[in-house]
């Protein structure tokens, strides 16, 4: 029997555009279909390698989150926790992204390189891509502000991990009511 598939929207902030070289600075996780069930997190730096251009989108300070953050191998083990308690033995967790290949890709290198393991697996489901497959158009379409004119959502994200994943949660929601029949 297969499992059933919950989807869990994920957003991360990091210090730059590749992980390795770049710092994971924060998660943020709901349910899709239930917001109100959140993760979030602030991770410590590794290599305290950073984009200006980046650090001024998130707004942390590397030397901050040294002293405040959660150490990443405690961070990606609670995160994995986290899924494991919302999710039951029959369920199987899709990571849900707004731009998935960058958040997801961090998240990857984070989970294989402290727990061994990532608990998505190998795949994730891009907003963008679900959107532009249910409403045609063109891919440059698909920005966050273009997206916002067409599906009207109530929330908005502003670039802190749990409140852009509550926002990608929504336009997910909206997104799969359009194409259920």
């Amino acid at each position: 029997m297969a499992k059933k598939e919950v989807f869990i929207s994920v957003d991360i902030e990091a210090s730059g555009p590749i992980p390795g070289e770049y710092d994971l600075l924060s998660i943020g996780m709901c349910l899709v279909e239930q917001p109100d069930t959140q993760f979030y997190c602030e991770l410590q730096p590794v290599s305290f390698k950073a984009d200006p251009r980046a650090l001024a989108v998130t707004g942390f300070n590397l030397e901050d989150l040294a002293k405040h953050g959660v150490d990443p191998a405690t961070a990606m083990q609670h995160c994995a926790a986290w899924l494991e308690q919302k999710l039951s033995k029959s369920e199987t967790p899709i990571f849900v992204g707004f731009n998935a290949g960058f958040d997801w890709s961090f998240m990857n290198y984070y989970f294989h390189k402290f727990i061994g393991h990532n608990p998505f697996g190998v795949s994730s489901l891009d907003i963008k891509s679900l959107y532009l497959g249910a409403f045609g158009g063109r891919w440059s379409e698909t920005r966050a502000k273009n997206i916002i004119e067409i599906l009207k959502p109530q929330s908005r994200g502003n670039h802190n991990a749990l409140q852009d994943a509550i926002f990608q949660a929504e336009l997910c929601r909206l997104i799969l009511k359009q194409i259920q029949v």
